[in-house]
């Protein structure tokens, strides 16, 4: 497959937070798939193909008088996109037991060590609803359980699913890159049984899960919940991220009202990772 053509926007933000988040939250909304965070602000991510000249008008958080945001843009080859990585990429240790790392670095002595070479794909541990993900996870007895992880992105849910025993685990994502992306990760930590597919929830047929995890966005969330929650095995769990502290009692509500039970959530930097039981 050729080689994407990648724009990329050097956003310099002050302060940094909590504009940063808020910022990255609305460029994926418009279409930005991938983001890396530094000391000035946000380098955030987008394929030439679905970029236009007005790709920012409805990123509000830019007239916010309340921060400085300011950007540059230029085009990225493909190629060059593996070296950037490895300037920002970090290993991530959570929770003391669980380590997420590129290629590069050093083999962890951590109970699960999982190697992830993210490439334009979201989901290395570093964003505040990954690492909850992970949190609620390594919660879980997961052996012979049945799996879906919607959104995958570079797979690292569904593979840690799989290392903690799951025995069927599925994983979905719309985007192209991060569907072979992820299909590279789950080669690289020897969990090939993992099926990964390139779609949305529309995919869900007559399948059935004890768990599903969806790190998506509110609107796709509260969209998709009716269709996840059919394929959920009585008591069954549902995981629920992409989405604010401010957004928790909207996503009880549609949890509630297809039946589902509000159990606990955790919350970082005001993202909320909220577990549900059927």
């Amino acid at each position: 497959m050729e080689n994407p053509v990648y724009i990329e926007y050097t956003f310099r933000v002050a302060p940094l937070q909590p504009a940063s988040d808020i910022l990255i939250a609305e460029l994926g909304e418009v279409g930005f798939e991938s983001f890396v965070e530094n000391e000035i602000g946000v380098l955030a991510y987008i394929q030439k193909q679905e970029w236009s000249t007005d790709i920012l008008d409805d990123v509000t958080i830019l007239d916010n008088p309340n921060f400085k945001i300011t950007h540059t843009i230029q085009e990225i080859e493909q190629e060059n996109w593996n070296a950037t990585w490895e300037q920002n990429f970090e290993p991530i240790l959570v929770e003391q037991t669980c380590m997420i790392r590129a290629p590069f670095h050093k083999k962890s002595s951590a109970t699960y060590d999982i190697v992830i070479e993210p490439k334009m794909s979201f989901g290395t541990g570093h964003h505040e609803t990954t690492h909850m993900m992970v949190q609620h996870l390594l919660e879980l007895d997961l052996v012979n359980r049945v799996v879906l992880d919607m959104g995958s992105g570079t797979g690292v849910l569904a593979i840690l699913s799989a290392l903690k025993g799951a025995t069927v685990v599925d994983a979905i994502d719309i985007d192209n890159w991060c569907y072979l992306n992820a299909m590279e990760n789950v080669k690289r930590n020897k969990v090939s049984f993992i099926a990964v597919y390139e779609g949305d929830a529309s995919l869900l047929k007559n399948q059935e899960y004890d768990l599903i995890i969806a790190n998506i966005n509110r609107n796709i969330l509260l969209e998709d919940i009716p269709k996840y929650v059919r394929c959920l095995k009585q008591e069954g769990i549902l995981l629920l991220s992409g989405f604010y502290l401010e957004d928790l009692d909207l996503v009880n509500k549609k949890c509630s009202e297809q039946g589902l039970q509000f159990e606990k959530n955790f919350e970082k930097n005001k993202w909320v990772a909220a577990k549900y039981v059927f």
